[in-house]
């Protein structure tokens, strides 16, 4: 993670000493000597430039949003507009109360309209600050924040997920085929699976070791809120962005979520720890400890979720519940360990496949809460004629 300080257009002794290397290097080199004509033009570089490590593909840059870079508006504050090298994605962490943030972004010099970002309910960074969600941007060389209200260490995090030439395949494939239905199976098999590798996740970013559940008792479907225009080709990069965010910026071991969905109908690996085990995730603040995660990728607060993205939902939890003796329709009585919605200690009676916002003082998982319904009798039916 590279910490950046932002070049204000006042006078500042803030900047630290790796945003004068960047600044230097994007602005030094080519200046004129004290005995060469002055330059009659000067072109300003970038107010941020995202770096990475050597050898790594992913950029990101984290920027204090400090009094000197917040400037006081009608409701709030809010930054320059600025200028910066290409990034992704955008997320937000802080002290205290929730922000309000809302950011546009400039592409191809047209800016965008407001968004507002959204509270991540998932759980808080390790060391207790708060965030947001990840927001996909597609492809964006400027931003501007504005605030409601005022909280500690705000930080802008800014991510560039990179290209690797696996991102175009499609057709790999890492599991067998669904069986027929007419296969003699023990329990309900898994859908196709792209792995880890195929989606490029550094295993340099995991903090810790995996840690495993002693029984399955719910499945948690969740939307990521990220974003919905995204191609094929994109969805490696936003797992990498995800990746990121989570380990580096939140100091989790791992992605969160166990499984993820695109938009194509593709599931994905997400967290270590072997995929036929029960790895305990970080999706569902005061539930990880007795279930699994599987999150669709996309924001379905604006739109339904895509059929085949459901189509995949049902098929891994099948699977999953299935090798673990559980029926997808029906309820199971939990114990929190302490949520926003249910305190440490609390016990609620819960569907075995439910929604984040079951749990949560969220509206995750949007739109796809209506479908939950129909997924656990689908599920059902797997279950049931494997």
């Amino acid at each position: 993670m590279v910490r950046v300080m932002l070049r204000s257009t006042r006078p500042s002794t803030l900047m630290t000493a790796a945003a004068a290397l960047v600044l230097t290097g994007a602005l030094g080199a080519g200046q004129p000597t004290a005995d060469a004509a002055p330059s009659p033009t000067h072109t300003r570089g970038p107010d941020l430039r995202l770096a990475a490590t050597p050898g790594q593909v992913v950029r990101s840059a984290t920027v204090r949003l400090d009094a000197d870079r917040l400037h006081p508006t009608r409701g709030g504050a809010s930054t320059d507009r600025l200028t910066t090298t290409s990034y992704s994605m955008v997320g937000f962490t802080w002290r205290g109360p929730d922000p309000d943030v809302a950011l546009r972004t400039r592409s191809d010099g047209k800016w965008s309209r407001w968004r507002q970002t959204h509270l991540l309910t998932d759980g808080l960074a390790a060391d207790g600050r708060s965030a947001s969600t990840l927001l996909w941007v597609d492809r964006a060389e400027g931003i501007q924040v504005r605030t409601g209200r005022t909280s500690r260490a705000l930080d802008l995090v800014l991510i560039d997920p990179g290209e690797l030439p696996g991102d175009t395949a499609t057709t790999a494939r890492t599991s067998a085929p669904a069986a027929p239905r007419t296969a003699v199976t023990d329990s309900a098999p898994p859908p196709e699976l792209h792995t880890r590798r195929e989606w490029g996740a550094n295993p340099d970013w995991r903090n810790g070791q995996p840690r495993y559940l002693d029984r399955l008792k719910q499945v948690h479907i969740h939307h990521t809120a990220t974003g919905n225009g995204y191609s094929r080709a994109d969805v490696p990069g936003i797992l990498r962005g995800i990746y990121r965010y989570h380990t580096q910026s939140l100091g989790w071991f791992d992605i969160g979520y166990n499984f993820l969905v695109d938009r194509f109908g593709r599931a994905w690996v997400g967290r270590s720890g072997g995929t036929n085990r029960l790895v305990q995730g970080a999706h569902t603040l005061g539930f990880n400890h007795i279930s699994v995660g599987i999150a669709v990728i996309g924001n379905l607060e604006t739109r339904a979720a895509w059929p085949e993205a459901v189509t995949q939902v049902v098929r891994l939890a099948a699977w999953k519940l299935d090798r673990h003796e559980r029926d997808a329709q029906g309820s199971v009585r939990v114990m929190s360990q302490g949520s926003d919605k249910y305190p440490e200690g609390t016990k609620v009676r819960l569907p075995i496949i439910d929604g984040h916002r079951d749990t949560n003082d969220t509206a995750c998982p949007g739109r796809i809460y209506g479908k939950l319904p129909d997924i656990r009798r689908r599920a059902q039916w797997r279950i049931n004629h494997w």
